[in-house]
């Protein structure tokens, strides 16, 4: 039992590990494809990626679970994903790497509405409100500082809540069905409604564009790994340590971004947003955890008796 709950945890690290790097990806990407043929190029590398390993399907129990799946690939495929890359066409990977911190509190928030077994609590709510203050900073960081488009803030902030959607409705899917069948189903219906946006947008089916190894791999990257693999990880991790457990590994994606942004694509940080990332960290925490105060408590009483004991010699 003890072997298996570490190795959902180790899986689950390499998950969110991998989930970091994929902004700079991403970014790389965006100088020739559009964010929408990233979104589909790279799902549909993950779906048959995935239908090699597991070709098998299972009966789906009624059209109310099979509106689950459609939900799961909208809200965790075509939704998120094309907000993410959307955002990083007008702001830096390091700040929507950031404000994916506010995943777990989103989550909360949604969980509270759709749930009955996890309400949004006092705790939830002085995290909520000190990760929303870090978000502003980061945001005014890019609007003031760096003079970038708002807008990518505010599409970078608009995927996590997706996620949390997408979160809530993996919750109320029946875990019987194998994790590679659920990935791959989800994929499906998230190419599915990312096709018409294609056909809107006249974007290219057949990936013309990438014509360079550095595409090749990066695209190869996003299909076979950060898809096909981290989220059929993740959602065995799920299963393992359960949802809580697993999101607070969450906390390591915005930290992660940062530093790999810095030393591939050389972006510049300031202060302030590295000040606000770590409010958004520091509120995830809280609502996940508390505040305990005891301990600060303890080292000012500590440094009291030292501070009277030196003054008595």
């Amino acid at each position: 039992m003890r072997r298996r709950t570490l190795y959902g945890h180790l899986i689950t690290l390499l998950t969110v590990s991998i989930w970091g790097t994929t902004f700079v990806s991403t970014k790389i990407l965006l100088e020739n494809l559009t964010p929408v043929e990233i979104l589909f190029y790279r799902f549909l590398i993950g779906y048959f990626v995935l239908f090699l390993f597991y070709p098998r399907t299972h009966k789906i129990k009624g059209p109310k679970e099979e509106l689950l799946f459609f939900g799961l690939g909208l809200s965790g495929v075509s939704l998120y994903f094309l907000l993410e890359n959307t955002a990083l066409q007008f702001t830096l990977a390091t700040n929507v790497g950031l404000l994916s911190g506010t995943v777990p509190i989103l989550t909360a928030i949604v969980s509270h509405f759709f749930t009955t077994d996890e309400k949004f609590s006092k705790r939830h709510l002085g995290g909520f409100l000190v990760a929303i203050a870090g978000t502003a900073m980061v945001i005014f960081n890019a609007q003031v500082v760096l003079k970038l488009n708002p807008m990518g803030d505010f599409l970078a902030l608009m995927a996590p809540l997706a996620w949390a959607f997408y979160s809530v409705l993996l919750k109320k899917l029946d875990h019987s069905y194998n994790p590679i069948f659920v990935t791959r189903k989800t994929f499906f219906y998230g190419l599915l409604t990312v096709i018409p946006i294609m056909i809107l947008q006249g974007a290219d089916f057949i990936p013309k564009k990438i014509i360079s190894l550095q595409l090749v791999l990066n695209i190869g990257f996003l299909g076979l790994v950060a898809s096909a693999l981290c989220f059929v990880t993740w959602n065995k991790a799920v299963g393992i340590i359960g949802t809580i457990k697993a999101s607070n590994y969450i906390y390591l994606v915005p930290m992660i971004s940062m530093v790999t942004s810095i030393l591939v694509l050389n972006e510049k940080v300031t202060s302030l947003a590295v000040a606000g990332g770590f409010l958004i960290l520091t509120g995830v925490y809280i609502s996940e955890r508390g505040l305990k105060v005891e301990w600060l408590n303890k080292l000012v009483g500590s440094l009291k008796r030292t501070d009277d004991l030196s003054k008595q010699s």
